[in-house]
């Protein structure tokens, strides 16, 4: 009688080591599919909640405020009665539609004496000086409509560039040092921003309703890659493990 030929140890050895990590690889492919569908449902989530708070009536700013102490504000449409102090606008370098410029932040001074930084909108780079739009200069109490944005805990990536406020130019929104650098009091600031509506300004600039909202989406097609993969290794493996059965199945 012929007796199967048995893999030598080593061989049997490299084998269970070669199959621990396929599972290995298996499940941490399937977990980066699992973690990318959470993903998913978190953006859904979030995407559904900035529609429903865009749509919102808008509310008095001390809402706002009381939101601000323990909830989440991004993106809750607010009303804001002051005036602006042109004076002490602060520059964020920004593009819109293909443009390069920077956003207006101007603050808004309410009747009880604190300060909103505003973000009345976009100028292209040759108006950054409020010289050549004086038409756009507000003067007097106006009344605004915008969403409150969300202050800053610290710089978002060591690849955004330091603010260079000696030219009033800022690559993130650091609102201390604005406010500082515009001599504002931190005491009589209100902590977050206000992006303006895309009400007209008188001259057309600064063009306002810059607010982004279009957040990308793409965890669906990341999550089936990861499983996609999974699939192909377990597919593979497979094959090569029945390919190698019958082979040691067929050896004398």
């Amino acid at each position: 009688m012929v007796e199967k030929r048995k893999p030598a140890p080593r061989g049997r050895l490299r084998m269970v080591t070669g199959i621990a990590l396929v599972v290995i690889a298996f499940a941490i492919l399937v977990s980066l599919g699992t973690w990318q569908m959470q993903r998913l449902h978190w953006k859904e989530a979030l995407i559904a909640a900035i529609a429903e708070r865009r749509s919102a009536p808008p509310v008095p700013l001390e809402e706002i405020e009381a939101m601000a102490a323990g909830g989440d504000i991004d993106y809750r449409t607010v009303h804001l009665t002051g005036v602006y102090d042109h004076g002490k606008e602060r520059h964020f370098f920004a593009t819109h539609e293909g443009r390069t410029g920077y956003f207006v932040y101007t603050p808004l001074m309410l009747v009880d004496g604190r300060a909103v930084f505003v973000n009345r909108g976009f100028v292209p780079f040759e108006k950054k000086d409020p010289s050549t739009r004086p038409e756009g200069q507000v003067a007097g109490t106006v009344t605004i409509t915008g969403l409150a944005r969300p202050r800053l805990d610290g710089k978002p990536s060591s690849l955004v560039p330091d603010n260079d406020v000696g030219k009033n130019i800022f690559y993130w929104k650091d609102l201390d040092v604005m406010a500082r650098s515009a001599d504002i009091a931190a005491d009589t600031l209100v902590p977050f921003f206000v992006d303006a509506d895309a009400s007209q300004n008188p001259g057309g600039l600064p063009i306002g309703g810059v607010t982004q909202f279009d957040l990308p989406n793409n965890h669906l097609q990341y999550a089936l890659t990861w499983y996609g993969l999974a699939a192909t290794l377990a597919g593979v493996t497979g094959a090569f493990l029945y390919r190698r059965k019958r082979t040691d199945g067929s050896g004398a």
